[in-house]
């Protein structure tokens, strides 16, 4: 049975479409991009690549997958509207083509009314049954048209939309579903059918804005879920309602008209939309305007196209001086503009008026007044002001100034402030009193942009600016400046050499004559008369000197005048010292070095002049007659006008210093001349010419620089000594006043001092030491006469205020005693710088102590063996040459 059902299959199958004529039921009103209807294409080789065409290709498209799209948004007609698609093999060419018919939907009456429409039978292609039996066509329901459903539906739901059935569910037991977006897929459930009717509904209203059309696919299969028909598209599309209202895309719009714009000028447009289909009345918006403020200079400046929403002015007066700014308030509705139906919103137009140069600069004045000092740059001598209506600091308000007369030789400029648009009037050049006392000026104002057409006003303001010159206290001048003045060198001191004077410019001041002095003088070789300027020599002119430069001598001068305040000009003389033969050549080098023999010998020496032509050279070189040894061992010959060689006459000279005297002679009238002694250093060369004895360096002698500095180093060295010396001595008397000033022969109280013993020694026991408690209750005997006295007593002066101890003993009495008395010796002007022996010598004013000094050996123990002495080591030896040494 497989091969006879599939040689039926294949005789059954016909490429094409299924029909010939293919009516729909769309909206009337269609715009671009809107699917329509899906055609139908049965392809017995599933291989084959189709193209689907349209008729009318500017107003349908058909897609590859059949899908019919409207390609531009029109209003379908109360007819129906033919064209034919066709469908064509893209490998072999062979094309079919079916016709389509659109007819309009019918008007709906409510939202909520149903769509109800007869759903016309598609016929099935021939289908070939068992047992040959003859072929037969057959019509069925199942291709449905594109449903039309309006949005915003009050129900009841689910509301049942349409049904779907298959011929063949006569003989079989049917499950019909759909598929696709509002169905099974997101947003699901809006979309549902009846499994075994075919009862296609919706279960919710439809909002159009958010989804336009729906696009399922319908499934009819067996209870055994075997496909029993290919599947169906269903196109459902959702009808507009006036269900949004107009929005502005901004608030509040900005525009700007230049002021004095004609009627009919376009200031700016403004946009609203509507979500609502723009295809129908729903969304097709007019604009108008509700209000405008202010109202003046008209009511109606403006107006609106009503459909585009441009502003144009429709009267003149527009006048930024006046009226800178207008507000207009615009209505955007739906349904055309239809004020009963139509929805509506609005928004605020603001409309700025931009300056225009319809106002040229004024001056304030006529006639501006302003002063300057003579002499003075960079002045503002005047402010010149001027008025503009037009908006500030911009080019129609900025003004620029310029000078139309009274100013030939450019001495004045004027300059806007970019602040205030005053015009500064600024002297640039110097200004002479007494040449221009007062200018008068004038000037012309504009804008930096010309004026408007059509304004009757003059381009330019103009005026007159008097200035008046202030006379001041000039500087004088030298004339000429610099001076020069040709002079021949040697001028001697005393001699007039010119005048030079200044001139004062002011000549309309009463003032005394000008002072002149010198300023500037650096050979101090000139000085000028206060009075006339006349300037003589002080000192002879040499051009030779290190201030001349290039023959040229400056000096500077200055004249003073008695101005308020006084002023003073400089001026510089300029001496060109002409060249007289006044300095004789020299010799150069003044030593040379030869051999003792005549190969080789030549001295090659040049003549130095500080003259310069025609007194210096070609110049002469010859030797001296005397010495007669000068000729005999020397020659010397001319190489040029500046050079000689000297060389040997005899063959051989004996090594050694030799002075050669050459006298040399310039060219100048009359000539000079000048003997010039050569110091020649004759000694033992090489074959190379080079000098090989020591002697030589030895006799070579030593010039002026090496034997001053030689004087110097022993200068020094000498200083030296001396501070070292003189610093030995200072030490030494440093070290002499920390001892005794007595000698040291006499000194015996080194060795009391030495062991801190203020008493005697043992013979001295019965001393009375009350004396030490009170050494005031017992007077000096005597005052000692003024003489030769020892240098460590004490001087007489006025007894300082040393403490007193009381009467009555103290053990810590002599401890205090002490440390008081040594405090008061610290402050005591008189005392010597030893206080240690000030504080132990001198015990209190008259101690009949007395002084230990005027103790000897042979007032007490005469008796005494002091030779052993001299066995308590080097220590003891003074006492033992002092005591133990005999009756010497």
């Amino acid at each position: 049975q497989a091969p006879i059902k599939a040689t039926c299959e294949d005789m059954s199958c016909k490429t094409g479409f299924p029909e010939d004529v293919h009516s729909a039921v769309v909206s009337r009103s269609v715009h671009g991009g809107q699917p329509l209807l899906n055609v139908r294409f049965r392809s017995c080789d599933g291989n084959k690549k189709i193209h689907f065409g349209s008729s009318e290709p500017e107003d349908f498209r058909v897609g590859e997958d059949g899908v019919v799209y409207a390609e531009r948004s029109f209003q379908l007609s109360a007819e129906p509207t033919e064209f034919v698609v066709s469908a064509q093999d893209k490998e072999t060419q062979e094309e079919w083509q079916m016709r389509v018919k659109l007819t309009p939907e019918p008007t709906f009456t409510g939202a909520s009314e149903k769509v109800q429409k007869k759903i016309e039978d598609i016929i099935f292609p021939w289908q070939q049954y068992k047992h040959s039996s003859p072929l037969k066509r057959q019509k069925r329901d199942w291709v449905i048209p594109p449903i039309n459903l309006p949005e915003n539906s009050r129900g009841p739901f689910p509301q049942e939309l349409v049904r779907i059935r298959s011929d063949r569910d006569k003989s079989l037991s049917l499950r019909y579903s759909v598929t696709g977006p509002g169905a099974d897929q997101p947003p699901t459930g809006i979309f549902i059918i009846n499994p075994i009717s075919g009862q296609l509904s919706v279960t919710k209203p439809l909002d159009r804005e958010q989804i336009a059309s729906f696009h399922l696919r319908a499934h009819a299969v067996d209870v055994n879920g075997n496909q029993v028909e290919n599947p169906i598209d269903i196109v459902i599309n959702v009808i507009d309602m006036n269900d949004n209202r107009p929005e502005f895309l901004h608030q509040v719009w900005n525009g700007t008209v230049p002021e004095g714009s004609k009627p009919g000028t376009y200031v700016m447009t403004v946009t609203a939309i509507d979500a609502d289909d723009p295809n129908a009345q729903n969304g097709m918006l007019r604009y108008r305007i509700l209000s405008q403020a202010p109202s003046s200079p008209s009511p109606n400046m403006f107006t609106i196209n009503n459909e585009t929403g441009d502003i144009i002015t429709v009267a003149a007066g527009l006048d930024r001086e006046k009226v800178q700014q207008y507000t207009l308030i615009i209505q955007a509705t739906d349904m055309e503009g239809n004020p009963t139906y139509g929805l509506s919103n609005t928004a605020t137009a603001v409309i700025t008026v931009t300056d225009v140069n319809d106002n040229p600069p004024e001056f304030t004045a006529m006639t501006f007044y302003g002063e300057v000092p003579e002499n003075r740059v960079d002045v503002i001598v005047a402010n010149l002001t001027v008025t503009d209506k037009d908006q500030p600091h911009t080019p129609a308000w900025n003004a620029m100034y310029r000078m139309t007369g009274g100013d030939p030789t450019g001495r004045f400029t004027i300059l806007t402030d970019p602040n205030s648009n005053d015009g500064l009037v600024t002297v640039v050049k110097p200004i002479d009193f007494e040449t221009n006392r007062m200018f008068v000026l004038t000037v012309a104002a504009e804008n930096q942009v010309p004026l408007a057409k059509g304004i009757q006003h003059p381009p330019q303001s103009t005026a007159t600016v008097s200035i008046t010159v202030i006379d001041v206290n000039e500087s004088p001048y030298f004339v000429p400046n610099p001076k020069l003045v040709r002079q021949e060198e040697g001028l001697l001191a005393g001699s007039m050499l010119t005048t030079f004077t200044a001139q004062d410019p002011d000549r309309y001041m009463q003032q005394t004559s000008l002072r002149y002095s010198k300023l500037s003088d650096p050979a101090n070789w000139l000085k000028i008369d206060p009075i006339n300027g006349q300037i003589t020599t002080t000192a002879v002119l040499d051009r030779e000197s290190i201030y001349v430069q290039n023959n040229m001598y400056n000096a500077t001068f200055l004249a003073s005048d008695s101005g308020i305040p006084p002023m003073s000009g400089t001026g510089t003389l300029q001496i060109y010292l002409l060249d007289i033969n006044d300095n004789a050549p020299q010799v150069n080098p003044k030593e040379a070095t030869t051999c003792e023999t005549v190969q080789p010998n030549a001295i090659n020496i040049t003549a130095v002049d500080p003259d310069i032509d025609p007194n210096a050279g070609p110049f002469a070189f010859e030797l001296p007659d005397t010495p007669a040894s000068i000729k005999r061992n020397w020659t010397i010959v001319r190489i040029s006008g500046d050079h000689a060689q000297l060389s040997l006459r005899i063959r051989f000279l004996e090594a050694g210093i030799y002075d050669v005297p050459i006298v040399i002679t310039d060219s100048g009238n009359p000539h000079a001349s000048s003997t010039s002694v050569l110091k020649v250093k004759v000694c033992q060369c090489d074959i190379n010419g080079d000098c090989t004895d020591v002697d030589r360096i030895v006799g070579a002698g030593l010039g002026t620089g090496a034997i001053i500095a030689i004087l110097l180093c022993i200068i020094i060295l000498l200083i030296l000594v001396l501070m070292f010396v003189v610093w030995m001595k200072r030490r030494d008397k440093e070290r002499q006043a920390k001892q005794l000033l007595i000698d040291p022969e006499d000194d015996v109280r080194d060795n009391i001092l030495k062991y801190d013993e203020e008493g005697g020694g043992e013979e001295d026991q019965d001393y009375d030491l009350s004396q030490l408690q009170q050494p005031d209750t017992v007077e000096p005997d005597a005052i000692k006469p003024v003489g030769i006295r020892r240098l460590d007593e004490r001087p007489i002066h006025a007894e300082p205020q040393y403490p007193v101890r009381s009467a009555a003993p103290h053990p810590g009495d002599i401890g205090d005693f002490i440390n008081e008395g040594l405090k008061a010796a610290d402050n005591d002007p008189t005392a010597p710088p030893y206080d240690s022996l000030l504080v132990f010598d001198y015990e209190g004013s008259g101690s009949t102590a007395g002084s230990l000094s005027s103790l000897n050996s042979s007032s007490s123990g005469g008796e005494q063996d002091y030779d052993y002495l001299n066995d308590w080591g080097p220590r003891f030896k003074k006492l033992a040459d002092m005591y133990g040494g005999g009756d010497d």
